[in-house]
């Protein structure tokens, strides 16, 4: 046992850590189409649709059915709503962001009226994938473990380790007395604070617990696409994306004897930070069949995008006992490794109404067990975290539903709905974490300008665990993302 009677600081060196977890390669191959106004009014339900910029990165066969040079730029609010519970407690967060949400530009190189190539268009369009704007907070009462309880099972595991070749939080746990080896044990079993280092036959909890999610980032879209016009009934078309993650992650997760309680014990701050930048490339390929003028229908699929990822790591621990306080962390460090995503198939079919309107509805398959980490930057092989994803993730079905109504030759009024499958297998905590996105929106269009406003509001719930102890309770977090998009374009 080490205990020393008073506050130190300690900075360590980083042993090997690999903080790619599943979780990051789930985060990063799920996705959600942004884009424009009316793409986001209706659904984002475009597969068999055309004639929008946002179509590049869903079906590029799309772009085919534009006849004029077109512009298009949306600015985007995002407000996020965050509810937890946790043993009872509930808790709420906010978070704001402000952005560009698409912008981009087609350009036809071939316009004529005779039978066969009719048109060929070139476009790019940049649209943002996700947004990872959002702060959670989950309070409450240890009533049964602590985190302590999980470092300590850590630094426990195999019976031999000594201080020198624990992991990076155990060893923080460690230098700040949250953990400590037993005396008479040669230095290799470790028991902690809340049983007295082992002193105690039963560890003593009722702690405050509160924890603080803060994540700020994005994924988003280039679009370099083509696309060609075969007598107005058969397009076709090819993209090229180049897609860019920018996503830091910040946790906080505090203990505390609110209530004078725990002997030794007064609390302990441990704070994780990952900071996340990379780009990836993929291929999407489309075809959209007009059977006759009122029906489309639309077949697109798009290649793993194999990411390139960058991360930027550190974490760090505070405490307070009846003897000290003390402060440790580790030495931050850099990292690479390559995502490949999930492949995904997506098919549409809408009907036009007349001059009244249109109705459009979406299938897309993904199965995100099939993504994969590799070529780590210190040749770790990821043999383990590839086999947990195969085990944890699961195929998802993603459908999404859009509508449009003419009010006059000036006024659209537009709708729509998208549910997104959780991605988990039966029997894992989040089997059902499922999305629904809901979204509503006004076009005001002549023609050659049009400005268009939408609503789209994604809600979804999760389980949420703290850290892996046997008998901890995952927190309930619930979430309400709101997006407000307005598109200004311009047609030549």
């Amino acid at each position: 046992m080490k205990r020393i009677f008073l506050s130190i600081t300690v900075l360590i060196t980083a042993l090997t850590v690999n903080s790619q977890t599943i979780d990051e390669a789930f985060l990063y191959s799920r996705y959600y189409y942004g884009g424009t106004a009316r793409f986001q009014a209706m659904g984002a339900a475009f597969t068999s649709l055309g004639g929008d910029l946002s179509v590049l990165q869903l079906n590029p066969a799309g772009l085919g059915l534009f006849r004029a040079t077109e512009i298009s730029f949306t600015p985007q609010m995002y407000f996020s709503n965050s509810s937890s519970v946790f043993n009872g407690t509930t808790a709420e967060d906010n978070a704001y962001n402000f952005g560009i949400g698409q912008f981009g530009a087609v350009m036809p190189l071939i316009v004529r009226d005779r039978d066969g190539l009719r048109g060929f268009n070139l476009g790019y369009s940049y649209n943002r994938t996700n947004n990872y704007n959002q702060n959670t907070l989950i309070r409450g009462t240890g009533t049964t473990s602590s985190m302590a309880d999980y470092w300590n099972a850590l630094a426990n595991d195999g019976g031999n380790t000594t201080p020198d070749y624990l992991g990076n939080a155990e060893w923080l746990a460690f230098q700040t007395y949250v953990i400590d080896t037993v005396p008479g044990t040669g230095g290799t079993q470790y028991a902690t604070i809340f049983s007295e280092y082992g002193n105690s036959a039963n560890s003593v909890y009722g702690q405050g617990v509160r924890r603080i999610i803060s994540k700020e980032g994005y994924a988003a879209e280039h679009s370099f696409s083509g696309a060609g016009n075969i007598n107005d009934k058969f397009y076709f078309g090819f993209t090229l994306g180049i897609s860019k993650i920018n996503n830091e992650s910040t946790y906080s997760h505090l203990e505390s004897d609110d209530n004078n309680s725990i002997p030794i014990f007064r609390d302990f701050t441990y704070t994780d930070f990952v900071s996340t930048e990379g780009t990836g490339y993929a291929i999407k390929l489309g075809v959209v069949y007009r059977p006759v003028s009122t029906v489309r229908v639309g077949l697109a699929f798009h290649s793993p995008t194999v990411y390139k990822l960058n991360e930027y790591y550190y974490d760090s621990m505070i405490a307070n006992d009846d003897y000290g306080l003390y402060d440790a962390a580790n030495d931050p460090f850099t990292f690479s490794y390559t995502l490949t995503t999930p492949l995904r198939l997506n098919a549409g079919a809408s009907l036009q109404i007349g001059k009244v309107g249109l109705v459009s509805a979406d299938y897309e398959y993904v199965d995100y067990s099939t993504a994969r980490l590799s070529k780590a930057s210190d040749d770790y092989t990821y043999d383990v975290e590839n086999s947990d994803i195969k085990t944890v993730f699961a195929p998802a079905h993603n459908f999404r539903l859009g509508g449009e109504l003419r009010v006059n030759s000036m006024l659209y009024v537009r709708g729509g709905y998208g549910f997104y499958g959780s991605g988990f297998f039966t029997g894992e905590a989040n089997e059902d974490n499922s999305y629904s996105v809901y979204s509503a929106g006004l076009g005001f269009r002549q023609s050659n300008f049009y400005f268009d406003l939408s609503y789209a509001m994604r809600v979804n719930s999760q389980k949420y665990f703290m850290y892996g102890y046997y008998d901890l309770e995952p927190a309930t977090i619930t979430n309400n993302n709101s997006i407000i998009s307005a598109t200004v374009g311009f047609r030549f």
